[in-house]
């Protein structure tokens, strides 16, 4: 079992920049990749970005890419996500999620094991 603690989520304006952090409770040596989801109110939770663990390879949502960059820190069993010029349409809880074996499509839900609690991301026009 690993758990995942988000911080780093806030209210900003648009233009902004905010870091996201998630931490995972175990060594993540085991873990295939980690990513991160965002659900806005009304909405599907959503795929915005994963990094593979190993490779420190990484996939992006097409809305975030060019202002959004996943990384990790395999000693620090963590994963973060810098977010530049915020867009109101970036509102939403955003969820960490990690994952153990290769899936075929890594920007679905299904294809996480593992998620945390989110952390609220409010960007004001």
């Amino acid at each position: 079992q690993v758990q995942l603690v988000e911080s780093g989520g806030g209210l900003v304006q648009a233009g902004d920049s905010l870091r996201l952090s998630c931490v995972a409770s175990r060594r993540t040596v085991s873990l295939n990749r980690m990513g991160w989801f965002r659900q806005a109110p009304g909405k599907e939770r959503e795929f915005v970005a994963a990094v593979f663990w190993n490779s420190g390879n990484t996939v992006y949502a097409d809305s975030v890419k060019g202002r959004f960059t996943i990384s990790r820190d395999n000693a620090k069993n963590t994963v973060y996500l810098q977010m530049n010029s915020l867009k109101p349409e970036d509102t939403a809880v955003y969820y960490c999620a990690a994952d153990q074996f290769p899936r075929v499509d890594v920007t679905a839900r299904r294809s996480y094991d593992y998620w945390g609690q989110g952390t609220q991301v409010t960007v004001s026009s």
